[in-house]
Order: structure tokens, then sequence, then C-alpha cells
């Protein structure tokens, strides 16, 4: 895939929320920056500032951070056309607490914190974007605590797969047993459920 169909991909993801000119566009492309990771490489550790958006062209990602054991606790997964980042860091300019990594070969559109505050000014819509989509995640995460909270582990793994169809394929197993905050083994469990209930 070159540059032009990398950076289309991206534009027409835009362009599926807000309105934009040939002028726009024009702004934008110089402003993109595509980058390669391999399976396992990280885009962000733990300790660095978040700088950048980015977009999932092709391949997967995860979030996740340590405890003091060494164990994972996955945060957020992501596949193509989806957005991956801490925004925490990215937004407060504080030092990540997540890891993300690549969980497949993955090609990626960054865009700098830098170049996105004047994309701001000189394209609007992508300040309109940007509302949507924050307030789009601020919904999202907190309708996920709440499920945490009130939903058994059986009707949340049934809400992921219906929600997200196919990502269940693109991960290992122990990655959506920690998403979901339950044991490998369990996650097999509902599995069959699941299976059975539909049989």
């Amino acid at each position: 895939m070159n540059l032009d169909a990398i950076s289309s991909l991206l534009i027409d993801h835009f362009k599926e929320i807000v309105p934009l000119t040939e002028a726009d566009i024009l702004s934008i492309l110089p402003k993109l920056e595509v980058k390669v990771v391999k399976r396992k490489e990280f885009v962000l550790q733990e300790g660095q500032i978040s700088k950048h958006m980015r977009f999932i062209v092709k391949g997967s990602l995860y979030a996740y951070y340590m405890e003091e054991n060494g164990k994972e606790h996955i945060v957020q997964l992501g596949i193509e056309q989806w957005w991956i980042n801490d925004l925490y860091s990215y937004l407060s300019e504080l030092p990540s607490r997540l890891y993300i990594r690549a969980n497949e070969d993955t090609t990626l559109i960054q865009i700098s914190k830098r170049h996105l505050e004047i994309l701001y000014k000189e394209v609007p819509a992508l300040s309109e974007f940007w509302r949507l989509k924050i307030q789009h995640a601020y919904v999202n995460l907190q309708e996920r605590t709440f499920e945490n909270v009130r939903s058994d582990a059986y009707t949340k793994y049934r809400k992921f797969i219906s929600d997200y169809p196919t990502i269940e394929q693109r991960f290992p197993q122990y990655m959506i047993a920690s998403y979901l905050g339950i044991t490998v083994e369990y996650l097999s469990y509902l599995r069959k459920k699941h299976l059975s209930r539909l049989s």
C-alpha cells in the first residue's frame, strides 16, 4: 500500500464524521506520519510521554499496564480503522502508565500533538472531529466501568463479541481474557457455553 492510499484511508475516516474541503486535505496530508511496527514491537512504553494520536491502517495493537508482580492487564485492543493511545499521557503531557504494543505487524498513521494543534486552527472541522471522538470514548469508558460492576462475565463476553464480532480471532485467548477481567480457563468455558446456546 503506497503513501497516498494509506493517507486516503485516514482522510476517508475523518470525512465519515466531518466534512473536509480540498484545501483542508492539503493542510492535513503533510502533517501525517506513517509508522510501521513489527509484531511485539512497542509503540509506547511506561514512563514515556505520548506525543501522537495513532490511527491503525493495518494490523492490531493492544494497550496494557503492569502490576508489580509482572502481570499484564489489557485495557484496550485496536484493529484497522481504530485509534489507540494513552489519552491521559497525551492530554496531560505526563509520563504514560501504559504500554502499547503490536499484536501483529502493523501500519499506523501518527499525528503529533504539535501538528494537531496547528490543524485545529487551519482545519476547524478536525477540532469538531476530536470533540466528538473524545466524547464517544468517554461514554464508552463509563459504560464499560458500569458493565464491569453490574454485569456477570457471560453478559460481558456476549456484549464483547456482539460489539466486536471480528476481534476475537485477531488476539490470543489470554489477551481477550485479560481485557474482560477473567481467566483463560473461564473464557474457554464461556465460549463453550455460548456455542452450546447457539446450537
